[in-house]
């Protein structure tokens, strides 16, 4: 059965001067060295895949390294990259084993072995950086290297572990590169894939050169690629204006987004469905003012999502009303049958119970540039504010420190976007809500735990629905996050620019070589 809803790639493409015709859109091959440029503003954290979990830099490292998998455009299942077969053995799902491709090298010219693979899967563990992606292995008890045979041992059944297999979680370094157990520091990025980084300039500019020593699932490695990095919206939206970008993705602010047209003879608009979600964290510590369980339900009770798509984002996204998106399997509306409408007799109510001092004070974290975080931090801030139960304190932080200071537990409420590592509704269990997840609001329940882990022992990922939504359930009742809404995915492209539809698809896959000039 498959699981998943993958984006519905409902591209709107406007084909200067054709009539019907597919061949207008065949690569030119005498552009075959052009360089194309692209623009988001999507910030890299880190280079070294141990110490990095956000999509920027996860969009880097789809085209600079290789995982032992990966997917397909639009799959729902990963396919051999790095490996060339892979496959849970002995009748359960608790050892998975992969055969390497032969002869894939590093740009030193080193060959890859088995143990390089083993090596980077170890370094992450031992590492677990506070904004790296260990948490995505919490199943993996230990890694065997023999030959081009890599051995993975789960410490429980884990069907979704072939998923994170082919995230950047699974990243494969170069073990002569890569300190065992410290993260690189340099500018340097040695991986196998499609694409080599080289030149780097942090929060500027990424300069990625096809690998012609690349072996994989690719048939073509694309194009030169210079990718630039925005630190507003509005500054993205300046360079296509000013037509210093060929591609401009992730994320070109609302009123833009709102008004573009198809019908645009100048460029080419891709929009598509989205399973990327925004979601509000409270820290549920007995040191956070939010730590009262009805203090977050009162916070429910008070959210406005329909006005929050509707102002801030111009309807260019849509309420959410469940951890899980719209489209994926299990999802529910879970928040909307538990905190129908707008109710501050209820929050009133339970703020009361909880015996807590009137108005709630506490502080409000955004990360700065990242879309509208800080209209939407002010806009939740009024509507809380509104009743005279709460009094928010809205700061905004630079990206880096912004994520640190969630992962250390720093802040009283955060608004963070979460674009999905794969294409299973796990990817928002374990790491959102599950005790130890990379949110890390200090939310912990045994019972949700034990759930994700049930979930995860179904081969036909179709069969942990149930569990998917007794889940739901319980984290509308705990409230340690408050969906707000589920994103759609807009890419600009100039006309002379073909296969922007295909470079983000929902698989957690950055595909800068499906872009081709035409």
């Amino acid at each position: 059965m498959r699981s998943v809803r993958m984006r519905i790639l409902a591209t709107l493409l406007v084909l200067a001067g054709v009539g019907v015709g597919g061949w207008q859109l065949l690569p030119s091959q005498k552009d075959s060295d052009r360089t194309i440029t692209v623009g988001t503003t999507d910030e890299v954290t880190a280079l070294d895949p141990a110490g990095a979990y956000d999509a920027g830099s996860w969009a880097l490292f789809s085209n600079v390294f290789q995982s032992l998998l990966t997917f397909e455009p639009g799959g729902a299942a990963p396919v051999p990259d790095a490996a060339r077969s892979c496959g849970f053995v002995g009748g359960g799902l608790t050892t998975y084993r992969c055969k390497l491709r032969p002869g894939l090298t590093f740009p030193s010219g080193r060959t890859m072995t088995a143990e390089d693979v083993k090596y980077s899967f170890d370094r992450v563990k031992s590492i677990k950086s506070d904004v790296g992606p260990s948490s995505l292995l919490s199943t993996l008890r230990s890694v065997d290297a023999d030959g081009l045979t890599v051995t993975f041992r789960l410490a429980s059944p884990d069907a979704t572990f072939p998923f994170k297999v082919a995230t950047g979680a699974g990243a494969i370094v170069d073990s002569q590169k890569y300190p065992k157990n410290g993260l690189r520091t340099d500018l340097g990025a040695d991986g196998t894939g499609p694409y080599e980084l080289t030149a780097y300039t942090k929060a500027k500019k990424a300069v990625l050169t096809p690998n012609p020593n690349y072996r994989g699932a690719l048939k073509d490695t694309g194009r030169p690629i210079d990718l630039l990095y925005y630190a507003t919206p509005e500054a993205l939206s300046s360079a296509w204006k000013d037509k210093k970008i060929d591609v401009a993705t992730r994320q070109l602010p609302p009123t833009v987004l709102s008004g573009l047209s198809a019908s645009d003879p100048d460029q080419r608009l891709s929009e598509s469905d989205s399973s990327e979600t925004r979601n509000l964290y409270l820290n549920t510590r007995a040191s956070s003012p939010l730590h009262d369980t009805r203090v977050r339900q009162a916070m429910a009770w008070l959210i406005n999502r329909e006005q929050l798509a509707a102002t801030v984002y111009a309807g260019t996204v849509d309420p959410l009303y469940s951890l899980i998106p719209t489209g994926i399997t299990g999802h529910t509306t879970s928040f909307f049958d538990a905190y129908p409408k707008q109710d501050a007799k209820k929050a009133r109510t339970l703020l009361t119970e909880a015996g807590v001092t009137l108005p709630v004070r506490f502080t409000y974290g955004y990360g700065k540039g990242r879309g509208s975080a800080e209209q939407e931090a002010q806009a939740v801030k009024k509507q809380l504010e509104s009743t005279g139960l709460f009094k928010v304190t809205v700061k905004g932080y630079e990206w880096s420190d912004f994520q640190k200071r969630w992962a250390t537990g720093k802040l009283d409420a955060y608004a963070v976007g979460w674009v999905a590592d794969y294409p299973d509704p796990d990817t928002f269990g374990a790491p959102l809500v599950g005790t130890g997840g990379t949110m890390n609001t200090g939310y912990s329940n045994k019972a949700v735990d034990q759930l994700i882990r049930a979930s995860q022992q179904y081969a036909d990922r179709g069969d942990a629905s149930s569990d998917f939504r007794t889940l739901q359930e319980d984290v509308a009742r705990d409230v340690p996050v408050i969906p707000l809404w589920q994103g759609k995915e807009y890419v600009l492209s100039s006309e002379d620019v073909g296969g922007s539809q295909y470079l983000d698809d929902g698989t957690g896959v950055f595909r800068l070589w499906s872009l081709t000039w035409i």
